[in-house]
Formats: C-alpha cells, structure tokens, sequence
C-alpha cells in the first residue's frame, strides 16, 4: 500500500524554523522504519494497511503536538488486492 500525505498546519511553523510543524510530522514518518520520500509538496510511504493508516492519523496529530494551532491534511491512498504493490521505486524508478 502506498499513501502520500501533505500536512498544511496553521502556522506552518515558528518565528525561529519556518516548517516546524511540517518537520514534526515527517520526523513521525522516518521514525516508522517504514520506505518513504520526502517531496515538495507531500511525503510518500508504503507498507501494509495495518502500518499505513494508524501512520497517517499519527502524522497529521504531531504537528498539533508540536504546536501548531491546527492543521488540515490530504492524503492519497493506494492499494491493490495484496500486500505487495505499488511501490514507490515501482512507480518513480525510471525517473531516477
């Protein structure tokens, strides 16, 4: 399974680190153990269903937790009848 989550959190940092927020909810995602790209606009993962969505509703409360006022989240999810596709070299390796 494959999800892609963008967090826009309100502010989307502090005077001091302009992405804090942002940084506290990808610091969640490289915590996982789980394959991930960090994008421009957004932050791919992949794994099972039962690793993906328990990750993303905590990807999306760190930034609260880190102090943002709020924060609303997009979140794409891709999954075929088994466990083993897509993944994100399957889709992006030939552009790399």
């Amino acid at each position: 399974m494959l999800a892609q989550i963008q967090v826009s959190p309100r502010p989307s940092g502090t005077d001091h680190d302009r992405y804090a927020y942002v940084d506290a909810a990808i610091a969640v995602i490289q915590g996982s153990g789980l394959t991930y790209e960090v994008g421009a606009m957004g932050t791919t993962v992949e794994g099972t269903p039962d690793q993906i969505w328990p990750l993303l509703r905590e990807v999306h409360e760190a930034t609260v937790r880190a102090g943002a006022a709020g924060v609303s989240s997009h979140i794409k999810v891709a999954q075929t009848g088994v466990d083993d596709g897509p993944r994100i070299a399957d889709l992006v390796g030939k552009f790399r």
